[in-house]
């Protein structure tokens, strides 16, 4: 992936030093922070119940700060030190994604406004509560913000096999997917639903249409991205179609507890996540990612 031809973003905030073992992170009673042990088994937790693992911490925010034992201001930030070539690609992939969505909306007579991308290590805090980098990346809709431990990419290569620049692309793609979501309106339409009552969970539940949706905007954006730079070598798709297929709940499922359970799905099976990203990238029209209208996934 040529990605030094892209032009970079000037949105991406370096708030590593603010997180994590920095002293960012939530803060139990006695001063002494949420350890990364403790976190993990938070998330181990959320596997095995089928509970997603950033509302579990949520919850657990949420009684700190009942309890007054909570102190977590959020991460401060700055730009991104010259030389750091992961930041560097980091911001290379945002603002292409800025420059493809800023012309799509534009064509549809609307303005895209650019999310902010928070470099963070270890754990931070945002306005939906505090994450651990176990949680991987995440977009919050509160802020509408994209927050990324650059760990994470070493996790997918050496836990996931899913190894590459454009394998990383896709996953900061998909992130800026959602907040194409919340800027559309559809995000708020799936927190009424939930309110409402209606199936969250589950193969064919909304969290699953809308991950499987920010996969095909994820792929809208490569397509536009390959037609303006000409960028991918060979390779550079099957990179992210791998990316795609490692991080699907089934396989997850089956890694963490030997077992499948469909009806805790929250992001979609592998051939799904694979065949949604190729929707999107086989011609880049966001109007083919409407997976909520669909009744085959």
């Amino acid at each position: 992936m040529l990605w030094k031809k892209a032009r970079r973003s000037d949105n991406v905030v370096d708030a590593r030093d603010d997180s994590g073992a920095a002293g960012g992170g939530m803060r139990m009673g006695g001063g002494r922070g949420l350890s990364l042990g403790a976190v993990a088994v938070v998330v181990v937790i959320g596997l095995l119940s089928g509970q997603d693992p950033m509302q579990i911490l949520g919850n657990i925010v949420g009684m700190g700060q009942q309890s007054g034992s909570v102190s977590a201001p959020a991460p401060q930030g700055r730009a991104p030190a010259q030389g750091d070539e992961q930041a560097d690609f980091v911001g290379a992939v945002l603002g292409d994604t800025e420059d493809t969505w800023r012309a799509i909306f534009q064509q549809a007579g609307k303005q895209y406004q650019d999310p902010k991308l928070i470099l963070f290590r270890g754990g931070v805090n945002s306005a939906c509560g505090f994450a651990s980098s176990a949680t991987g990346p995440f977009y919050c809709p509160g802020d509408r913000q994209v927050y990324l431990d650059l760990d994470f990419f070493r996790e997918m290569a050496q836990r996931f096999s899913a190894a590459g620049d454009f394998a990383q692309a896709y996953v900061i793609a998909h992130e800026v997917g959602h907040h194409v979501q919340t800027l559309l309106g559809i995000s708020n339409r799936i927190n009424a639903a939930r309110q409402q009552g209606e199936k969250m969970e589950g193969d064919n539940g909304l969290l699953v249409r809308q991950e499987l949706q920010a996969d095909c905007l994820a792929g809208v954006w490569a397509y536009h991205a390959q037609q303006r730079l000409n960028w991918l070598e060979p390779g550079d798709i099957d990179e992210a179609l791998n990316a795609a297929n490692a991080i699907g709940d089934d396989r997850l499922q089956q890694q963490a507890r030997g077992r499948v359970v469909p009806d805790s799905f929250t992001h979609g099976t592998s051939e799904q996540r694979v065949r949604w990203f190729k929707m999107g990238f086989e011609g880049g029209q966001i109007g083919k990612c409407d997976t909520f209208k669909v009744a085959r996934l």
